[in-house]
């Protein structure tokens, strides 16, 4: 899983004539500062994908525009991060690996320092852009130079490091971006990022300066790009808008649908047929990858989908802060951190589909458990299903990326990744608008149903109006107290609907985990260093 192994870098680029030669894996030290530089522009990368979320309010404040505007904070992002992913494989070929890691780093620095010096929204949104561009290869990449760095034997332990940033991550996001807001401001979300950067580039460039590939003059599929930027960035941003404009209600969102979806089949054309496709599709041919990928994509939407929408109804309905809400989800990386360093030393052991059949099993019970909830539920009660969370996160990630990328030369792995990885945050997406329509829309019937019992030739809403003018509200005041009470119903009998669908899903996954061949058993390594 390497495009570092070969010799030294020439002074200009050639193409060769056969597969470059294997470096030796890292050691020490060096494997050691390696492992932290990569792991930490991961960590910097998919943080920034959610730290801006609970900012929204303020930034969106700050700069006089409403809250829908700011979301293009977030939006903006997420498209331009989706169109550059499944770019790796080429620019990788293009540039080498180590160069374009470490300008990508630099880049996403660079525009992280312009995002906070942002004067207006179309500024920020300009530079929040060009940071999503410049960071589509860094996912990938770390995923390509780690496994580098490592002997076969340890590549389950190199992913299970590599994993833990991606898993733990979003969870700090909101929790680090909402206290970075209330304490300090809203600029220094991106401002943080300017000492990671510089240091993850400097470590990196010292270490794998040595370990690139003679780049290739390969020709660029401008079609291929070019239909690509069109079909995904009208999805992504159908699924960011679809919810604010009521979906297939809205003619915006049809048109979007529709070149989204003419866009896609046409890509597929020309990708399968393309001397030089931008995406190398014929990954999908291999039964492994297909199954792997597809299997962690649904899943990772799932999970996100639920990330989303725990916190919003603690926040919402529940009276919980951003910072409690933050503390009731922070947990799930206790047993993710502890429990990924024995996954990854036994995923070469075992085969993989056991430990992403465990994975799936465990998510099924958590959320069985959280669709018990009800409006009396404590903190420690809400904490509990999320510090249990962790374990399945630790077997989820490192066996499905094995199976995923089982018997991938190291020459196609920058694709794989790029790829691979394109689909998950694609899924994650998707996952998220899903969940948060289907809450809106399971809510309102709840709503309706509980309002059709509550009217006041009931003996139970007429007491209870009377209980709250007697303690001193209006009868506007005690109705809208009541409306709440009954919200605050709806949304949890919806939140717990999504909880127990979710729980019924991730049983179904099984099955499409034991699609795979056996053969992912002992490949985990199959791109690593030997």
């Amino acid at each position: 899983m390497s495009a570092v192994l070969g010799e030294g870098a020439p002074p200009k680029p050639s193409t060769p004539a056969g597969p470059p030669a294997a470096f030796p894996p890292l050691q020490g030290m060096e494997r050691v500062l390696g492992t932290v530089s990569l792991s930490l522009a991961t960590f910097m990368n998919v943080l920034d994908s959610s730290i801006a979320n609970v900012s929204i309010p303020a930034i969106a404040g700050h700069m006089g525009v409403g809250p829908a505007q700011g979301t293009w904070v977030i939006t903006s992002f997420a498209v331009a991060n989706a169109i550059s992913m499944p770019l790796t494989g080429w620019l990788t070929r293009r540039f080498g690996a180590v160069r374009l890691f470490t300008a990508s780093i630099l880049l996403f620095t660079l525009a992280s320092w312009l995002c906070g010096l942002s004067p207006t929204i179309e500024a920020l949104i300009f530079f929040r852009v060009l940071q999503g561009l410049v960071a589509g290869p860094m996912i990938p990449l770390s995923q390509t130079l780690l496994l580098a760095s490592y002997p076969r034997a340890l590549a389950g332990m190199a992913m299970a490091l590599w994993g833990m940033t991606v898993l733990v991550a979003p969870v700090v996001g909101p929790l680090l971006g909402g206290w970075i807001t209330d304490n300090i401001a809203w600029p220094w979300i991106f401002y943080i990022n300017i000492p990671v950067g510089l240091l993850t580039a400097a470590l990196t460039w010292s270490l794998y300066r040595e370990r690139e590939h003679p780049p290739q003059r390969v020709p660029l599929d401008g079609v291929g790009l070019g239909l690509l930027v069109l079909w995904v960035g009208a999805m992504q941003i159908m699924v960011d808008q679809g919810r604010e404009l009521d979906w297939f209600g809205s003619t915006e969102i049809v048109l979007l649908a529709l070149v989204a979806g003419l866009g896609f089949v046409f890509f597929l054309v020309w990708e399968l047929g393309a001397a030089h496709p931008i995406v190398d599709l014929r990954l999908f041919a291999r039964r492994n990858f297909v199954m792997g990928t597809v299997s962690l994509s649904l899943a990772y939407g799932l999970i996100f989908g639920n990330v989303v929408l725990l916190p919003l109804w603690l926040q919402q309905y529940m009276g919980y802060t951003a910072t409690w809400a933050g503390l009731a989800m922070a947990p799930v990386g206790l047993l993710a951190i502890a429990l990924s360093p024995w996954v990854g030393k036994y995923v070469n052991r075992v085969d993989p589909r056991w430990f992403a059949t465990a994975a799936f099993l465990g998510f099924a019970a958590i959320l069985w458990m959280r669709s018990l909830f009800n409006t009396q539920a404590d903190f420690g009660t809400i904490l509990l299903p999320t510090l249990l969370q962790g374990a399945a996160m630790a077997m989820f990630f490192i066996p499905l990326q094995s199976i995923a990328f089982s018997g991938l030369s190291p020459q196609r792995m920058p694709a794989a990744a790029g790829l691979s990885n394109f689909v998950r945050i694609t899924a994650g997406a998707v996952g998220t608008s899903v969940f948060t329509t289907l809450w809106d829309s399971r809510a309102r019937l709840h709503h309706a149903n509980l309002a059709e019992q509550l009217n006041l030739s009931n003996a139970a809403s007429v007491q209870t109006l009377a209980e709250l003018q007697r303690a001193g509200h209006s009868r506007e005041q005690a109705l809208a107290l009541l409306n709440r009470m009954v919200d605050q119903q709806a949304f949890t009998m919806a939140a717990t609907d999504l909880f127990w669908l979710s729980s019924v899903l991730f049983v179904a996954l099984v099955a499409l985990v034991w699609l795979s061949s056996p053969a992912g058993h002992g490949d985990a390594a199959a791109g690593g260093a030997h």
